[in-house]
Order: structure tokens, then C-alpha cells, then sequence
């Protein structure tokens, strides 16, 4: 029994979802319009500003794809309405982020700069305060795009267990590790 899918999908005032012969859902809002392919055996009702995802049988694989295409739909939903949002930070000593449109450039410790291009459905900003570590935002509609292009910035320098330096997402906790003991 699929919970997930069985849930109905709040559809909020100004988003249209549409789906098309070809299974491909459409979800328009305020904030943009994303795609999604999705099986043929799930079908999708709109009703009553609800949207029911339903499976034709129990089956192993209909069950899977049940919260599966939900949770995608819903995440679409989601992002069109509102969006969604990730704050990195940057701890080290000299490591520094900045931007000129969607080109980052990282010092991350290393001989060089890290260049890195993000995809122009992602909007990027960067905050650099005195004293305080530098921050990097990442806003989209896009959740899957969003977690990916966060994961690839965070595997630059990923935050290492004795200093706690490297890139890590703001609020993570680091699971610390204590140095050599001294010998006697």
C-alpha cells in the first residue's frame, strides 16, 4: 500500500497541470513551467482542485511508480508555486565564492580558481560578509536539477571530519573526529 501515492496533490490558485497523450505532464505557474514523463500505467485526475495519482493493479512495480510519479508531480506543484531554495557555505580559512551571471568562481584552498557554469534554470547569488563565511544561493523550480548542481558545488571540497572544512549546506551538521593523541 503506497501512502505517498495515495495522498491528493493540493493544487494552489494559478497553476495549471495538463497532460498530454504521450504521459508527459505539464505543470504551469507563476514561477515558470516544468515537464515530466511519466508511465503509461498511472493515471492522473484532476478533481475538485485535487489531483489523484492511481495504479491499476497491485503489483510490485505499480506500487513503486505510484508514490514515485506522486512525489514527482508534487515537487513540480510545488516548485512552480513557490520554489525551492539551497544556502551553501564556504569554512575555511581564505576560501571565497563570487559570481558574474551564472558563472561561480570558487577559492577553495587549491592552486587555481574553480570555475563552474550553472544551468540557466537555476538563478545564483552570492554573499560575502565580514567575518563571517561566504554563502552561496541557489534558487529554481527544478527540486531534481537544484539537489544535483548543490551536490556537484559541494563535491569540490566536501567538508572533512578533523577541521570541519569545505563546502557544506548551511544547518548541516559535521560529525567530528578528535586529532592524534599526544605521546608520552
Amino acid at each position: 500500500m503506497s501512502r505517498i501515492g495515495k495522498m491528493p496533490i493540493a493544487i494552489p490558485a494559478g497553476v495549471e497541470i495538463k497532460v498530454d497523450d504521450n504521459n508527459i505532464v505539464t505543470v504551469k505557474g507563476p514561477k515558470g513551467e516544468l515537464k515530466q514523463q511519466i508511465d503509461p500505467d498511472i493515471k492522473l485526475e484532476v478533481e475538485d482542485g485535487e489531483l489523484n495519482v492511481t495504479r491499476p493493479t497491485d503489483q510490485k512495480r505499480h506500487r513503486a511508480m505510484h508514490g514515485l510519479y506522486r512525489s514527482l508531480v508534487n515537487n513540480m506543484v510545488e516548485g512552480v508555486s513557490t520554489g525551492f531554495t539551497k544556502e551553501m557555505e564556504l569554512v575555511g580559512v581564505g576560501y571565497r565564492a563570487s559570481n558574474t551571471g551564472n558563472l561561480l568562481e570558487l577559492s577553495l584552498g587549491y592552486s587555481h580558481p574553480v570555475m563552474f557554469y550553472i544551468p540557466d534554470e537555476i538563478k545564483l547569488e552570492t554573499v560575502s560578509e565580514k567575518g563571517k563565511n561566504p554563502i552561496i544561493k541557489l534558487f529554481s523550480t527544478d527540486k531534481q536539477l537544484l539537489g544535483q548542481i548543490a551536490a556537484k558545488i559541494r563535491a569540490f571540497r566536501k567538508p572533512e571530519p578533523y577541521k570541519g572544512k569545505g563546502i557544506r549546506f548551511v544547518g548541516e551538521e559535521i560529525r567530528r573526529k578528535a586529532g592524534k593523541a599526544a605521546a608520552k
